[in-house]
């Protein structure tokens, strides 16, 4: 696989017929979270100038994009997720300054940037919205949002019976300006966070121009948080049940994943279209089934939308094979390229969640899904810090945590602060090298145990996690087999092992010599098997017998054939 480079505002990729169009096919996607990366000031909280610090190593890594997490200006009730100006830097972070020459500086060092937007909810210390309390009902900045009389004789019941993903109602009743009890409004997440009403025009026009205003800055795309929660349902009807988080994801809800959003995802790609060097939509979207994912990423809406389905998998060979397919043959006839991804800032590393048994069991078994990701044709997607094998924080103090849904009842499990506590850089001592001084703050305190999993102690180590993914990620840029793609051909493996060939492509889409078999080994104990060709990599060595193979217990080879 090639590496294709290029100055912001230039096509990556021809996009004749035979050719595979979109540099975003194949990519592999950084996630950064800005609080925890790195601190430039020494305040203990990451920035931008501590993101712009860094980039170079994210570059020798091996990465071709960095997705950015919110760093507009926010009281941070959910991490920067609650935008009190969506055109703005917050000052913990930095300046707009900070911003145009992070991106100027990735663009220098072939790195493209993707940025948050968040658009199903603003903080409320929204201009908007603090100017449709102050004027009381009948303004029309309330139209804005989803603003109700409550139920019951005096209006003390909420609108409807929908839960907050936070736990708790979705609804939060108001004060008149008189001091009164007043009108309800809608939040699916914090109460600090008022879901927008995108039925009101006004809404959709200032999100096409936040969209160019950050697009004409240089960004090269958007992750779109909750993408599948912008409509709700005509009249916002009861769900007739409680317990609506768990069917978050498998179900059809009144305010998720209706079709409505996808008209406002095709106003959005002719926007996205208008700038030259193909800029993209991913969405963040939780649907009932693949096939329903596939329908963000038809020719005229989004580009790539995150693969759920497969990260909640598990490791179970029949789970996950099932997953592949079922994303693989869904994004296929909207000619969209699957996505692959194993942890991100809302769910448990897949180091912790892999380990049934033990660390040890966790960290060998990480490395191997992280080879048979990689494997996988399309895109990758890589959450900060797990390239060094991270483990979840799971004993933070109670008194140290921030998400907000630990301090509501119902909700999801309140601990998503345990995947962002700030990564290890260098040093023996806390915060390793996160901020500028030894023995400075971090705004989460961090293991003990890190300072071996640093980015300094593990380069040049060629077992370290680190080293495996540079090495990875090499070859996934340089093999013809890797890369883009849609589809994988399945061998014949014993119960309990994946193995499949990704057949090398060259220019229109030919067959070309240098084909790569994956073999995954998802059973606790080793596992015969007759190679098909040389090992390329491995996520712990194959122990080779005369023409046979032992495959150790929770590992991934890739063979060159």
């Amino acid at each position: 696989m090639t590496q294709y480079l290029a100055e912001p505002g230039t096509r990556i990729r021809p996009s004749g017929p035979g050719e595979c169009p979109g540099w975003w096919r194949e990519a592999v996607i950084y996630q950064v979270y800005p609080r925890s990366f790195a601190d430039s000031d020494g305040d203990g909280v990451g920035d931008l100038q501590g993101i712009r610090s860094r980039l170079p190593y994210l570059r020798d890594l091996g990465v071709d994009a960095v997705w950015l997490s919110p760093f507009y200006v926010s009281p941070q009730a959910d991490g920067g997720y609650d935008v009190a100006d969506y055109r703005a830097v917050d000052p913990v972070f930095g300046t707009l300054l900070d911003a145009d020459e992070l991106i100027r500086d990735a663009h220098a060092l072939g790195l493209r940037v993707i940025v948050d937007v968040v658009p199903n909810h603003c903080s409320d210390q929204h201009d908007w919205f603090q100017r449709a309390l102050r004027e009381g009902p009948g303004s029309p900045l309330r139209e804005r949002f989803h603003f109700r009389p409550g139920r019951g004789t005096a209006g003390e019941a909420p609108p409807n019976d929908w839960e907050s993903i936070f736990g708790g109602p979705a609804w939060t009743r108001t004060k008149n300006p008189d001091g009164t009890p007043g009108e309800w409004y809608l939040h699916l997440f914090a109460p600090e966070q008022p879901d927008f009403n995108w039925d009101n025009p006004a809404v959709r026009d200032e999100f096409r121009s936040v969209l160019r205003y950050w697009l004409d800055m240089g960004v090269d795309g958007f992750r779109v948080d909750v993408a599948h929660g912008l409509v709700k349902a005509a009249g916002l009807p009861d769900m007739g049940r409680t317990g609506q988080l768990q069917l978050l994801g498998t179900q059809s809800l009144p305010f998720f994943d209706q079709d409505g959003v996808h008209e406002i995802y095709r106003s959005w790609r002719r926007i996205l279209d208008e700038y030259p060097g193909e800029r993209i939509g991913v969405a963040e979207a939780w649907t009932p089934s693949a096939e329903r994912t596939a329908n963000y990423l038809r020719a005229d809406e989004l580009h790539q939308a995150f693969n759920f389905h497969y990260l909640g998998a598990g490791w179970d060979a029949g789970a996950l094979r099932r997953a592949i397919d079922d994303c693989l043959d869904a994004m296929r006839p909207v000619g969209a390229p699957s996505t692959w991804v194993l942890s991100n800032h809302d769910v448990v590393r897949h180091t912790t969640r892999l380990a049934v048994d033990g660390p040890e069991q966790g960290a060998r078994r990480a490395r191997a899904a992280t080879l048979l990701m990689l494997a996988l044709p399309g895109s990758a997607y890589l959450y900060q810090g797990e390239e060094l094998g991270l483990p979840e924080v799971t004993d933070l103090p109670d008194e140290v945590r921030q998400d907000p849904s630990f301090f509501r009842d119902n909700g999801q499990d309140g601990l998503r602060d345990g995947c962002r506590v700030p990564i290890p850089w260098s040093g023996t001592e806390a915060p390793y090298g996160f901020g500028p001084v030894a023995g400075g703050p971090s705004w989460l305190p961090q293991p003990e145990s890190w300072r071996h999993l640093s980015v300094e102690a593990q380069s040049g180590d060629p077992g370290s996690t680190l080293e495996l993914y540079r090495s990875a990620l090499a070859l996934r840029r340089e093999h013809p087999a890797l890369g883009a793609g849609d589809g994988v051909e399945w061998l014949e493996a014993p119960e309990g092992v994946l193995a499949f060939r990704r057949t090398a492509r060259g220019p229109g889409d030919q067959a070309r010599d240098g084909d790569l078999v994956c073999t995954v080994n998802l059973t606790g104990a080793p596992v015969r098997w007759t190679p098909q060709g040389r090992p390329l990599l491995s996520s712990c060595e194959p122990v080779t017998e005369g023409d046979a193979a032992g495959l150790p217990a929770d590992s991934t080879v890739w063979w060159a054939v």
